[in-house]
């Protein structure tokens, strides 16, 4: 299996936010924010994998900007970390107001997804060559978060006995 770059599996993807994304109050629900994040990461993961992935987990989301009816919204997505089958992408959302050109970050959200087999089961993915420091910052910061849900599960499951 022949590891990959960030760069072959970034993806950057667009919306103009219509009446039926909003609330009566003509911001964009929370949720098409979310299936918008998720969308995006479920691409990168497709593509540094090259076969179906699924959303095993969504680290912490908040919501940082209202984004409101006519705003364009753009989430850049791309991998920080792959494991044997597990893969974290983290998913940046901008707001841009089209007629006065404000920007501003909106959310940002970290995902694991697993790849799958034909049968549904979970499967090896290429590793990641990382190629600039920021890469490297990113990776870290990825693996630190790793670890703190595994020291979370552990407590968890000592609590329980």
């Amino acid at each position: 299996m022949q590891a990959k770059t960030v760069r072959e599996s970034m993806v950057t993807l667009s919306h103009v936010v219509q009446p039926h994304d909003a609330n009566p109050a003509g911001i964009i629900h929370g949720g098409v924010i979310m299936k918008m994040i998720d969308n995006a990461a479920g691409v990168v993961a497709l593509r540094h994998a090259r076969s179906n992935a699924v959303t095993a987990s969504i680290e912490r989301l908040d919501f940082l900007y209202p984004v409101h009816i006519g705003d364009l919204v753009t989430m850049t997505a791309s991998i920080n970390r792959t494991g044997r089958s597990s893969m974290e992408i983290g998913v940046r959302v901008i707001s841009e107001n089209m007629i006065s050109g404000d920007i501003h970050h909106t959310a940002s959200a970290y995902l694991t997804f697993v790849a799958l087999d034909k049968n549904g089961r979970p499967r090896p993915v290429p590793p990641l060559i990382l190629e600039n420091s920021e890469d490297q910052r990113r990776c870290e910061n990825a693996r630190r978060r790793k670890d703190q849900r595994q020291r979370e599960r552990l407590k968890e499951s000592q609590s329980a006995d």
